[in-house]
Protein backbone atom coordinates (compact mmCIF):
# COMPACT_ATOMS: atom_id res chain seq x y z
CA UNK A 1 0.00 0.00 0.00
CA UNK A 2 1.18 3.46 -1.04
CA UNK A 3 1.53 6.02 2.18
CA UNK A 4 2.26 9.06 -0.27
CA UNK A 5 0.52 9.98 -3.54
CA UNK A 6 2.19 12.64 -5.88
CA UNK A 7 0.33 15.46 -6.61
CA UNK A 8 3.09 17.74 -9.02
CA UNK A 9 6.21 18.61 -9.42
CA UNK A 10 8.45 21.97 -8.88
CA UNK A 11 11.47 22.17 -10.29
CA UNK A 12 11.49 18.57 -11.29
CA UNK A 13 11.09 18.09 -7.34
CA UNK A 14 7.82 14.90 -7.31
CA UNK A 15 5.66 16.97 -4.74
CA UNK A 16 4.07 14.29 -2.27
CA UNK A 17 1.37 14.50 0.54
CA UNK A 18 1.26 11.45 2.83
CA UNK A 19 -1.87 9.75 3.97
CA UNK A 20 -1.49 11.36 7.57
CA UNK A 21 -1.80 15.06 6.09
CA UNK A 22 -5.63 14.33 5.16
CA UNK A 23 -5.74 14.41 9.18
CA UNK A 24 -4.10 17.94 8.74
CA UNK A 25 -7.40 18.60 5.95
CA UNK A 26 -9.90 17.62 8.52
CA UNK A 27 -8.25 18.68 11.90
CA UNK A 28 -6.59 22.08 11.23
CA UNK A 29 -9.96 23.79 9.67
CA UNK A 30 -11.57 22.78 12.76
CA UNK A 31 -9.46 23.82 15.01
CA UNK A 32 -8.70 27.26 13.33
CA UNK A 33 -12.94 27.56 12.74
CA UNK A 34 -13.43 27.42 16.50
CA UNK A 35 -10.58 29.50 17.48
CA UNK A 36 -11.22 33.08 17.84
CA UNK A 37 -8.03 34.63 18.47
CA UNK A 38 -5.99 32.23 15.70
CA UNK A 39 -9.04 31.29 13.34
CA UNK A 40 -12.53 32.73 12.54
CA UNK A 41 -14.54 31.39 15.75
CA UNK A 42 -16.41 35.10 15.18
CA UNK A 43 -17.50 34.40 11.74
CA UNK A 44 -21.46 33.81 11.71
CA UNK A 45 -21.93 31.82 8.69
CA UNK A 46 -20.39 27.89 9.11
CA UNK A 47 -20.34 26.89 6.18
CA UNK A 48 -17.91 30.22 5.74
CA UNK A 49 -15.88 29.93 8.71
CA UNK A 50 -14.51 26.39 7.41
CA UNK A 51 -14.25 27.27 4.13
CA UNK A 52 -11.45 29.80 5.73
CA UNK A 53 -10.43 27.78 8.13
CA UNK A 54 -9.79 24.94 4.76
CA UNK A 55 -8.14 27.94 3.15
CA UNK A 56 -5.55 29.17 6.34
CA UNK A 57 -4.89 25.14 6.12
CA UNK A 58 -3.47 25.28 2.27
CA UNK A 59 -1.55 28.40 2.73
CA UNK A 60 -0.14 27.29 5.76
CA UNK A 61 1.17 23.92 4.24
CA UNK A 62 1.69 25.88 1.15
CA UNK A 63 4.71 27.87 3.04
CA UNK A 64 5.74 24.60 4.19
CA UNK A 65 6.36 23.37 0.67
CA UNK A 66 7.97 26.82 0.40
CA UNK A 67 10.28 25.98 3.35
CA UNK A 68 11.16 22.68 2.09
CA UNK A 69 11.81 24.18 -1.86
CA UNK A 70 14.48 26.67 -0.24
CA UNK A 71 16.38 23.62 1.27
CA UNK A 72 15.90 21.64 -1.59
CA UNK A 73 16.86 24.88 -4.53
CA UNK A 74 20.42 25.27 -2.09
CA UNK A 75 20.81 21.54 -1.90
CA UNK A 76 20.35 20.94 -5.82
CA UNK A 77 22.81 24.15 -6.08
CA UNK A 78 25.67 22.42 -3.98
CA UNK A 79 24.79 19.35 -6.79
CA UNK A 80 22.87 16.53 -4.59
CA UNK A 81 19.95 15.54 -6.12
CA UNK A 82 16.15 15.63 -4.15
CA UNK A 83 13.67 12.44 -4.74
CA UNK A 84 11.23 14.30 -3.35
CA UNK A 85 9.24 16.84 -0.64
CA UNK A 86 6.86 15.01 1.22
CA UNK A 87 4.39 17.14 2.92
CA UNK A 88 2.88 15.37 6.46
CA UNK A 89 0.87 15.74 9.50
CA UNK A 90 3.92 17.43 11.72
CA UNK A 91 5.27 19.29 8.15
CA UNK A 92 7.52 18.94 5.31
CA UNK A 93 10.66 16.46 3.98
CA UNK A 94 12.95 17.06 1.49
CA UNK A 95 14.22 13.19 0.56
CA UNK A 96 18.29 14.24 -0.43
CA UNK A 97 20.00 11.87 -1.77
CA UNK A 98 22.61 12.34 0.18
CA UNK A 99 23.61 14.37 3.69
CA UNK A 100 26.16 16.90 2.82
CA UNK A 101 29.35 15.80 4.63
CA UNK A 102 30.93 19.98 3.59
CA UNK A 103 29.88 21.68 6.50
CA UNK A 104 29.64 25.02 4.76
CA UNK A 105 27.12 23.23 2.34
CA UNK A 106 25.24 21.66 4.95
CA UNK A 107 25.02 25.04 6.79
CA UNK A 108 23.65 26.77 3.35
CA UNK A 109 21.22 24.05 2.84
CA UNK A 110 19.87 23.71 6.23
CA UNK A 111 18.95 27.63 6.93
CA UNK A 112 17.71 28.18 3.47
CA UNK A 113 14.20 26.89 4.78
CA UNK A 114 14.07 28.90 7.85
CA UNK A 115 15.27 32.09 6.30
CA UNK A 116 11.75 31.48 3.23
CA UNK A 117 9.75 31.35 6.10
CA UNK A 118 10.65 34.41 8.19
CA UNK A 119 10.58 36.27 4.77
CA UNK A 120 7.54 34.99 3.96
CA UNK A 121 6.60 36.18 7.68
CA UNK A 122 7.99 39.77 7.09
CA UNK A 123 6.35 40.04 3.95
CA UNK A 124 3.30 39.29 4.95
CA UNK A 125 3.32 41.76 8.23
CA UNK A 126 4.63 44.56 6.18
CA UNK A 127 1.20 43.74 3.82
CA UNK A 128 -0.83 43.43 7.01
CA UNK A 129 0.20 46.74 8.49
CA UNK A 130 -0.31 48.32 4.61
CA UNK A 131 -3.93 47.56 4.86
CA UNK A 132 -3.93 49.15 8.21
CA UNK A 133 -2.29 52.45 7.37
CA UNK A 134 -5.09 52.90 4.78
CA UNK A 135 -8.20 52.10 7.08
CA UNK A 136 -9.51 49.44 4.91
CA UNK A 137 -10.41 46.79 6.73
CA UNK A 138 -13.51 47.63 7.76
CA UNK A 139 -14.54 46.01 4.02
CA UNK A 140 -15.53 41.70 4.94
CA UNK A 141 -13.49 40.86 2.49
CA UNK A 142 -10.44 43.20 2.93
CA UNK A 143 -10.63 42.23 7.13
CA UNK A 144 -10.20 38.30 5.80
CA UNK A 145 -7.69 39.05 3.92
CA UNK A 146 -6.17 41.12 6.64
CA UNK A 147 -6.73 38.38 8.81
CA UNK A 148 -4.68 36.26 6.59
CA UNK A 149 -1.74 38.08 5.98
CA UNK A 150 -1.64 38.73 9.46
CA UNK A 151 -1.48 34.62 10.93
CA UNK A 152 0.78 33.69 7.99
CA UNK A 153 3.07 36.31 9.30
CA UNK A 154 2.28 34.86 12.50
CA UNK A 155 2.99 31.24 12.13
CA UNK A 156 5.43 31.50 9.56
CA UNK A 157 7.61 33.38 12.20
CA UNK A 158 7.29 31.08 15.16
CA UNK A 159 8.36 27.79 12.15
CA UNK A 160 11.64 30.24 11.71
CA UNK A 161 12.07 30.54 15.62
CA UNK A 162 11.01 26.56 15.85
CA UNK A 163 13.14 24.90 13.01
CA UNK A 164 16.54 26.84 14.72
CA UNK A 165 15.78 25.27 18.05
CA UNK A 166 19.50 23.53 18.05
CA UNK A 167 17.71 19.64 17.81
CA UNK A 168 17.75 16.94 14.85
CA UNK A 169 15.77 16.58 13.09
CA UNK A 170 15.04 20.51 13.30
CA UNK A 171 16.82 22.86 10.63
CA UNK A 172 18.54 23.91 13.43
CA UNK A 173 20.09 21.00 14.46
CA UNK A 174 22.23 20.41 11.49
CA UNK A 175 23.18 24.25 11.20
CA UNK A 176 24.92 22.76 14.94
CA UNK A 177 26.15 20.07 13.50
CA UNK A 178 27.57 22.04 10.52
CA UNK A 179 29.13 24.43 13.08
CA UNK A 180 30.73 21.79 14.94
CA UNK A 181 31.74 20.01 11.89
CA UNK A 182 34.27 22.76 10.52
CA UNK A 183 35.75 22.06 14.08
CA UNK A 184 36.20 18.43 15.00
CA UNK A 185 35.57 14.97 12.95
CA UNK A 186 32.18 14.91 11.77
CA UNK A 187 30.93 11.63 13.77
CA UNK A 188 32.05 13.52 16.71
CA UNK A 189 29.74 16.45 15.65
CA UNK A 190 26.91 14.93 15.04
CA UNK A 191 27.28 13.20 18.72
CA UNK A 192 27.57 16.88 20.11
CA UNK A 193 24.78 18.10 18.61
CA UNK A 194 22.51 15.07 19.33
CA UNK A 195 23.31 15.24 22.63
CA UNK A 196 22.34 19.14 22.77
CA UNK A 197 19.13 17.81 20.68
CA UNK A 198 17.77 15.17 22.96
CA UNK A 199 18.98 17.77 26.15
CA UNK A 200 16.05 20.18 24.55
CA UNK A 201 13.39 17.24 23.57
CA UNK A 202 13.69 16.12 27.25
CA UNK A 203 13.42 19.50 28.45
CA UNK A 204 10.74 20.26 26.22
CA UNK A 205 8.89 16.72 27.63
CA UNK A 206 9.34 18.01 31.22
CA UNK A 207 7.85 21.30 30.59
CA UNK A 208 4.85 19.69 28.28
CA UNK A 209 4.22 17.62 31.66
CA UNK A 210 4.17 20.39 34.34
CA UNK A 211 4.25 23.89 32.95
CA UNK A 212 0.27 23.86 32.23
CA UNK A 213 -2.65 22.98 34.34
CA UNK A 214 -3.22 20.01 32.02
CA UNK A 215 -0.69 18.16 30.06
CA UNK A 216 0.51 19.49 26.93
CA UNK A 217 0.18 16.50 24.97
CA UNK A 218 0.87 18.76 21.52
CA UNK A 219 4.51 19.65 23.07
CA UNK A 220 5.26 15.80 24.59
CA UNK A 221 4.75 14.37 21.17
CA UNK A 222 7.12 17.17 19.43
CA UNK A 223 9.56 15.93 22.31
CA UNK A 224 9.26 12.71 21.24
CA UNK A 225 9.61 13.38 17.82
CA UNK A 226 12.81 15.40 18.46
CA UNK A 227 14.22 12.76 20.37
CA UNK A 228 13.67 9.62 18.22
CA UNK A 229 14.85 11.68 15.18
CA UNK A 230 18.14 12.60 16.80
CA UNK A 231 18.77 9.15 17.87
CA UNK A 232 18.41 8.04 14.05
CA UNK A 233 20.58 10.71 12.73
CA UNK A 234 23.19 9.83 15.02
CA UNK A 235 22.87 5.79 13.84
CA UNK A 236 23.15 7.64 10.18
CA UNK A 237 26.53 9.23 10.71
CA UNK A 238 27.39 5.99 12.26
CA UNK A 239 27.14 3.68 9.14
CA UNK A 240 28.05 6.71 6.69
CA UNK A 241 31.15 6.74 8.40
CA UNK A 242 32.08 3.36 8.80
CA UNK A 243 30.71 2.35 5.15
CA UNK A 244 33.13 5.32 4.11
CA UNK A 245 35.74 4.08 1.35
CA UNK A 246 34.22 0.68 1.24
CA UNK A 247 33.02 -0.09 -2.10
CA UNK A 248 30.45 -2.86 -3.13
CA UNK A 249 32.84 -5.01 -4.81
CA UNK A 250 34.47 -5.48 -1.33
CA UNK A 251 30.90 -6.90 -0.06
CA UNK A 252 29.57 -8.79 -2.63
CA UNK A 253 29.30 -12.49 -2.92
CA UNK A 254 30.53 -13.23 -6.38
CA UNK A 255 29.18 -17.12 -6.56
CA UNK A 256 25.35 -16.60 -7.90
CA UNK A 257 22.71 -19.00 -7.21
CA UNK A 258 20.16 -18.78 -9.35
CA UNK A 259 16.51 -20.27 -9.74
CA UNK A 260 13.93 -20.58 -12.52
CA UNK A 261 10.48 -18.84 -12.32
CA UNK A 262 8.52 -21.88 -12.57
CA UNK A 263 9.93 -23.51 -9.43
CA UNK A 264 7.65 -24.43 -6.96
CA UNK A 265 8.60 -22.79 -3.31
CA UNK A 266 9.64 -26.37 -2.29
CA UNK A 267 12.33 -26.83 -4.77
CA UNK A 268 13.21 -22.75 -3.92
CA UNK A 269 13.68 -24.27 0.27
CA UNK A 270 15.56 -27.01 -0.58
CA UNK A 271 17.68 -24.85 -2.76
CA UNK A 272 18.14 -22.39 0.36
CA UNK A 273 18.67 -24.98 2.51
CA UNK A 274 21.51 -26.50 0.35
CA UNK A 275 23.21 -23.07 -0.62
CA UNK A 276 22.24 -21.55 2.45
CA UNK A 277 21.27 -18.23 1.18
CA UNK A 278 18.49 -16.52 1.68
CA UNK A 279 17.78 -14.35 -1.94
CA UNK A 280 18.21 -15.86 -5.25
CA UNK A 281 17.75 -14.08 -8.70
CA UNK A 282 14.82 -15.31 -10.81
CA UNK A 283 15.49 -16.58 -14.51
CA UNK A 284 13.02 -17.20 -17.29
CA UNK A 285 13.01 -20.67 -17.63
CA UNK A 286 12.47 -20.68 -21.27
CA UNK A 287 15.11 -17.37 -21.85
CA UNK A 288 17.69 -17.63 -19.10
CA UNK A 289 16.72 -14.39 -18.73
CA UNK A 290 16.81 -12.07 -15.32
CA UNK A 291 13.27 -11.37 -14.47
CA UNK A 292 13.24 -11.12 -10.66
CA UNK A 293 14.21 -12.00 -7.08
CA UNK A 294 12.97 -13.96 -4.65
CA UNK A 295 13.85 -14.02 -0.67
CA UNK A 296 13.18 -16.35 2.43
CA UNK A 297 10.71 -13.35 3.41
CA UNK A 298 8.77 -13.68 0.28
CA UNK A 299 7.65 -17.06 0.75
CA UNK A 300 6.87 -16.87 4.63
CA UNK A 301 3.44 -15.61 4.14
CA UNK A 302 3.00 -18.63 1.26
CA UNK A 303 1.25 -21.64 3.70
CA UNK A 304 3.07 -24.72 4.56
CA UNK A 305 0.24 -27.24 1.95
CA UNK A 306 0.62 -25.04 -0.46
CA UNK A 307 4.47 -25.13 -1.17
CA UNK A 308 3.89 -27.83 -3.85
CA UNK A 309 1.60 -25.67 -5.73
CA UNK A 310 2.81 -22.30 -5.21
CA UNK A 311 5.55 -20.83 -8.49
CA UNK A 312 8.59 -18.43 -7.11
CA UNK A 313 6.63 -16.84 -10.41
CA UNK A 314 3.96 -16.20 -8.35
CA UNK A 315 5.78 -14.65 -5.05
CA UNK A 316 9.40 -12.89 -6.90
CA UNK A 317 9.78 -9.48 -6.65
CA UNK A 318 11.23 -6.74 -9.03
CA UNK A 319 15.08 -6.81 -8.85
CA UNK A 320 17.11 -3.81 -8.37
CA UNK A 321 21.02 -3.07 -9.84
CA UNK A 322 24.06 -1.59 -8.79
CA UNK A 323 27.34 -1.25 -10.18
CA UNK A 324 30.13 -2.53 -8.85
CA UNK A 325 32.31 0.22 -8.57
CA UNK A 326 29.17 2.28 -6.37
CA UNK A 327 30.19 2.18 -2.77
CA UNK A 328 28.52 0.61 -0.07
CA UNK A 329 26.55 3.74 1.30
CA UNK A 330 24.70 3.95 -2.43
CA UNK A 331 23.81 0.04 -1.89
CA UNK A 332 22.13 1.00 1.68
CA UNK A 333 20.29 3.90 0.10
CA UNK A 334 18.66 1.99 -2.67
CA UNK A 335 17.91 -0.99 -0.02
CA UNK A 336 16.10 2.05 1.84
CA UNK A 337 14.72 3.56 -0.59
CA UNK A 338 12.75 0.67 -2.66
CA UNK A 339 12.38 -1.21 0.35
CA UNK A 340 14.61 -4.44 -1.04
CA UNK A 341 17.04 -6.37 0.58
CA UNK A 342 19.41 -7.67 -2.33
CA UNK A 343 20.50 -5.96 -5.40
CA UNK A 344 22.29 -7.66 -8.25
CA UNK A 345 25.35 -6.17 -8.97
CA UNK A 346 26.68 -5.41 -12.56
CA UNK A 347 29.50 -4.77 -14.50
CA UNK A 348 29.50 -3.63 -18.55
CA UNK A 349 25.92 -4.88 -18.72
CA UNK A 350 27.22 -8.56 -16.92
CA UNK A 351 25.87 -10.08 -13.41
CA UNK A 352 29.40 -9.58 -11.25
CA UNK A 353 27.67 -10.49 -7.96
CA UNK A 354 25.10 -9.98 -5.36
CA UNK A 355 25.10 -8.06 -2.36
CA UNK A 356 22.58 -7.94 0.98
CA UNK A 357 21.57 -6.11 3.71
CA UNK A 358 22.98 -8.51 5.78
CA UNK A 359 26.55 -7.76 4.05
CA UNK A 360 26.38 -4.35 4.93
CA UNK A 361 25.20 -5.03 8.65
CA UNK A 362 27.98 -7.67 8.89
CA UNK A 363 31.00 -5.38 7.90
CA UNK A 364 29.07 -2.56 9.97
CA UNK A 365 29.24 -5.00 12.78
CA UNK A 366 32.90 -5.86 11.94
CA UNK A 367 34.22 -2.75 11.36
CA UNK A 368 32.75 -0.84 14.09
CA UNK A 369 32.84 2.75 14.56
CA UNK A 370 35.81 3.89 13.20
CA UNK A 371 35.41 7.94 13.59
CA UNK A 372 35.81 9.00 17.32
Amino acid sequence: MKTSIQIGKVMGIPIKIHISFLLVLVLFPIVFSNDAEFGFADVASASLRYALALTLTILIFTCVLLHELGHSWVAMKYGIGIRSITLIILGGIAAMEEVPRDPRAEMRISIAGPLVSLTIGVLCYLAYLGLGIYDIVQISTISYISRFLWLIAYINIILFVFNLIPAFPMDGGRVLRAWYAGRMPYLRATKKAVNIGKMFAIAMAIFGLFAFEIVNIWLILIAFFIYIGASEEEKYAEVSVTLEGIGVRDLMTREIAYVQDNRTISELLRLMFEKKHLGYPVVDQFTGKIVGIVTFTDIRSVPMSEHGNVLVRDVMKNVSFIPEDADAMDALKIMSTENVGQLLVQEMGSITGIVSRTDLTRSIEVLGYRER
